[in-house]
């Protein structure tokens, strides 16, 4: 895994219509040599310790619990929800989530290396502004 630096949304991100809306907006990117799949991307990001530690808080503070295996069904297609947010919309190589409340997003995509390159891993969010 590279390192995490800061990047403009690529074309045909879903992320992209905060943008024309004046919402804040941030991108990530990440490339991870091997392969990898964005359901399994996915999986990881929402299984890692700091963010078990956000759905801790989640539980603790919403009442909005979730588990390892909701992770999972939402990275698969199965749920279209998990912990504070709801599936707004997916691709086959990218996911976009509401939270609970409307206020933020919360996007992943993958983009997979042609020819042996790397993986890129995106991430990022939007602070949709109030109206």
């Amino acid at each position: 895994m590279g390192s995490i630096t800061t990047c403009t949304l690529p074309e045909g991100a879903l992320l992209r219509t905060y943008v024309d809306r004046g919402a804040y907006t941030d991108c990530y990117v990440t490339e991870c040599a091997q392969p990898v799949g964005h359901a399994q991307y996915v999986e990881a990001f929402y299984t890692t310790a700091v963010f078990k530690l956000e759905r801790f808080l989640l539980s603790w503070f919403v009442n909005r619990p979730s588990t390892d295996a909701q992770a999972r069904g939402v990275a698969s297609g199965e749920l279209a929800s998990f912990a504070a947010w709801s599936v707004e919309a997916r691709g086959p190589d990218q996911l976009l989530m509401c939270d609970f409340q409307g206020r933020t997003r919360s996007w992943l995509m993958t983009v997979p290396g042609l020819d042996g390159a790397p993986t890129k891993l995106y991430f990022g969010s939007a602070v949709v502004p109030t109206v």
